[in-house]
């Protein structure tokens, strides 16, 4: 579940995970975990551009998830909550800096869109340095993110 979901993307994000529009698709991008502002500073960026103009890096030997199917929307009347969920990700051999958070973020151009297109979602805290191995981010039942 995420840590948070950025300000931007609260109230829109069930429409967002649905992925409305043609060539538009989740991307998962990893964080390194040196120099990762705070959970208030991140929160209040309103694109992946200005977040990576600050003091936050990506982590770019993994490189960039592109998720454009599997995503699933609930929603859960019993429960009075909606939940969004996504297949596991996994990077193969992963090497590189340690990594301290991951962000599920919307692009509408996957195909023609920059950094300042894509809109961040959610932030899930993620510390783990890369030896080599695979690194699997595994998705909890619940999914990604939760709205209630």
């Amino acid at each position: 579940m995420a840590d948070f979901v950025f300000n931007i993307a609260k109230g829109q994000i069930k429409t967002l995970a649905g992925l409305p529009l043609s060539a538009d698709a989740l991307i998962v991008v990893p964080l390194e975990a040196s120099g990762l502002e705070t959970d208030a500073t991140l929160k209040d960026y309103d694109d992946l551009a200005s977040l990576l103009a600050g003091s936050s890096n990506e982590q770019t030997t993994w490189g960039r998830k592109t998720i454009s199917s599997g995503i699933t929307v609930t929603v859960d009347d019993t429960n009075d909550r909606l939940d969004i969920d996504i297949p596991d990700q996994t990077w193969t051999a992963a090497t590189g800096n340690a990594v301290g958070a991951l962000l599920i973020c919307y692009d509408n151009d996957t195909g023609a869109g920059t950094d300042s297109n894509i809109v961040p979602l959610t932030k899930h805290d993620f510390a783990i340095t890369p030896d080599g191995t695979d690194v699997t981010a595994v998705i909890a039942a619940a999914g990604f993110a939760r709205a209630a």
